[in-house]
């Protein structure tokens, strides 16, 4: 599978806010979500809904969480 760069949503803390960050790659495949990688992070598998193929106009406003989705926390 191919790789693409994105963005992803960090959450932060409780108390704090979240934000995007940039210097990602991700590819799809067969199993939920997508898989993304950084030099500076351990790979992982995260939900669709925290990627961003754009750069987000505002750094600090989080991505819309699909109602029920399996992987919400709060």
């Amino acid at each position: 599978m191919e790789r693409e760069n994105c963005w992803v949503w960090f959450k932060g803390s409780l108390k704090g806010g979240g934000f995007w960050k940039g210097g990602f790659t991700y590819k799809k495949d067969e199993n939920p979500g997508v898989l993304i990688q950084s030099t500076a992070y351990v790979p992982c598998r995260v939900p669709e809904w925290r990627i961003s193929t754009k750069e987000p106009l505002n750094k600090y406003e989080g991505p819309e969480i699909p109602e029920n989705s399996v992987w919400k926390i709060l």
